[in-house]
């Protein structure tokens, strides 16, 4: 348990201010994510130090695919998250609190401990399996530190977040795998518990910073997949990401308290289909299909990485097409 950021204190109670929520705490209280709470008139974060998981993982598995391709990155996970997704996958560390593990409970892995971790096999870290954001003072000392030892960061994130937060983030976190849950208020209200605003806000942040962005939507039939929506989406991601930031459209399996079929292969080329007509990169994740898996020059469609599951054959040697000379956004 350590003293947090981003609280602000209001008459007997204390103010969070790190992600929309801004949740008001009494004394004793835990806020929504149940990682943050009042200690003593202080705001305090319950999980620093605490890991759920670390390991290694291909960096297409974050999923990116312009940012260091073919590379391996030391993967954390911890406990907690601010939305209550009904078909979370990671939902024994993201929402069933009586299953968290805490660092005062003896069970603390320094920033220190992480950095004896890297070696030059290692892109670096990736903040990951359950949402960053509210373990954000870990997150920032660790990659503060990573980042000064020459390794880099990477931020897997719902996005739902405040802006100074997000901003002092932005120094040290190299790339953002970024999830789009959907395109209206009332999907991220009923399914995820949230609210859509503050993403498209974070994603608009992103693309300012300069920091590199990909974008992963995940495709549940009967209330995502619809070819209307979806292009009003498009049209919005064109128009304030820019159509070269790379989008992810992932297959979606039954999960935690979502009973839904799997998503039919037949609706993500659909929209797959539908979303190269605005974009340059898109990709079809978590289905074995031929469309969407390989990197191409947007301009004449030389393959430039060539790609079987999360193995990648890097197949240029920089980001200029060697048929065209066209720039890809890729980052090596």
């Amino acid at each position: 348990m350590k003293n947090a950021l981003y609280f602000e204190e209001r008459d007997d109670r204390i103010v969070c201010r790190l992600c929309p929520r801004n949740c008001v705490l009494k004394e004793g209280e835990n806020g929504f994510c149940g990682v943050r709470a009042n200690r003593e008139g202080k705001g305090v974060t319950l999980n620093y130090g605490s890991l759920s998981a670390v390991h290694i993982d291909p960096m297409e598995k974050k999923p990116l695919y312009h940012f260091m391709p073919g590379r391996e990155i030391l993967s954390l996970g911890s406990y907690g998250c601010n939305l209550t997704c009904l078909h979370c996958q990671n939902h024994a560390i993201a929402q069933d609190s009586e299953l968290f593990t805490f660092a005062d409970q003896g069970r603390e892995i320094t920033p220190a401990m992480i950095l004896d971790k890297l070696d030059s096999r290692l892109a670096g870290v990736a903040y990951t399996y359950n949402e960053p954001v509210v373990w954000y003072e870990y997150v920032l000392d660790c990659a503060r530190a990573v980042k000064e030892r020459g390794f880099k960061n990477v931020m897997v994130t719902n996005g739902f977040i405040q802006a100074d937060p997000l901003d002092e983030l932005f120094p040290f976190i190299h790339a953002f795998s970024v999830d789009l849950k959907g395109y209206s208020g009332d999907f991220y209200r009923l399914v995820s518990g949230g609210s859509l605003k503050p993403v498209q806000e974070s994603l608009k942040r992103i693309v300012k910073s300069g920091r590199h962005l990909e974008v992963e939507y995940l495709v549940i039939p009967g209330m995502n997949d619809e070819r209307e929506p979806f292009e009003e989406l498009l049209g919005w991601y064109a128009r304030e990401l820019g159509p070269r930031v790379p989008l992810h459209i992932n297959r979606y399996f039954p999960q935690y308290k979502m009973e839904r079929p799997a998503t039919p292969v037949e609706t993500l080329v659909r929209l797959y289909e539908t979303a190269r007509e605005y974009l340059d990169y898109v990709y079809i994740g978590n289905a074995d299909v031929s469309e969407g898996r390989d990197t191409r020059c947007p301009a004449c469609g030389e393959v430039l990485i060539e790609r079987a599951g999360y193995r990648a054959l890097v197949k240029v040697g920089d980001d200029i097409c060697p048929r065209c000379g066209t720039v890809a956004e890729i980052i090596f």
